[in-house]
């Protein structure tokens, strides 16, 4: 079934322009005023003409697209702070080494399972987290927390035996906790408390207890009970925890409680989203 936004985007790729001088001139008033004003003036402008244009009924309402998109332009983007090709190299060793500890285990011990494909999405999301925003625990500072998709927790176990968190020992027996010297399945903290932070590795209980992390440290600032002022709560999910309905009624009680100490990073496949609640 073809939407009315689509039809009209299949209609403005095939069709003429029927009088390219009058586009011509509301194309130059755009630049002039972007020039003249600046880009928050055009952006209001753009914004009001959306608005009218669905009060005439000329576009609908809700739009079939994710408003999630990099409206950034390049010029203002900053430099990346990091070596790129040095941090590209690492990701694709610890994308390389989460494959071969699931393969291997599941050569081993049967078909454990692993979910190899979680971590391959998100690779570049936890590397960027792990080198140039997630804080540890320092002496001035608890640190952030971090909520992992948990399916993706190969990757963060091929990680920390690159930095010799881990042994190859401990990779041999992923998903084999039973044992006493194994890799949880699941990031979970009462199996691996060295290790693991918080539990994600049911559907749906990452992120709204990212939300109410995030909630309680502010609760605990604003009452003098402790300091968690510089902490931040990161929370890395995939679609199918952002699917359940608790994960997305709990974006509401961030937006209500403006909880700019929380972001969101949630991919879909190879589509990667940020979205950050923010004062």
């Amino acid at each position: 079934m073809i939407t009315r936004v689509e039809n009209i985007r299949q209609n403005r790729a095939s069709a003429r322009d029927d009088d390219p001088i009058e586009t011509a001139d509301w194309l130059a008033s755009l630049g002039t005023l972007s020039s003249s004003t600046g880009a928050d003036r055009a952006l209001f402008v753009l914004s009001a003409l959306d608005e009218r244009a669905k009060e005439l009924g000329i576009i609908p309402e809700a739009l079939p697209f994710s408003p999630y998109r990099n409206s950034i332009p390049l010029e203002l983007q900053p430099p990346f702070p990091g070596d790129v090709e040095l941090e590209t190299r690492i990701t694709a060793i610890v994308r390389w080494n989460a494959l071969a500890m699931v393969v291997r285990a599941n050569k081993a011990y049967g078909e454990l399972g692993g979910h190899i494909a979680s971590y391959a999405s998100a690779a570049e999301i936890f590397e960027v987290g792990f080198n140039h925003f997630f804080r540890a625990s320092s002496a001035g500072s608890e640190g952030d927390i971090i909520y992992f998709q948990p399916h993706s927790s190969p990757g963060v176990y091929a990680r920390a035996f690159l930095e010799g968190r881990l042994t190859e020992e401990q990779l041999k027996h992923y998903r084999q906790e039973l044992s006493g010297n194994g890799l949880c399945s699941y990031p979970h903290p009462w199996l691996m408390p060295d290790f693991w932070q918080v539990p994600t590795g049911s559907m749906g209980i990452g992120p709204i207890s990212a939300v109410y992390q995030a909630r309680f440290m502010r609760y605990l600032q604003n009452r003098g009970l402790a300091v968690t002022e510089g902490r931040h709560v990161w929370g890395v999910f995939g679609d199918g925890e952002m699917d359940e309905p608790e994960s997305i009624a709990g974006l509401s009680i961030a937006a209500r409680e403006r909880l700019d100490n929380l972001t969101f990073a949630t991919y879909s496949g190879s589509m990667v989203q940020f979205a950050a609640m923010v004062r």
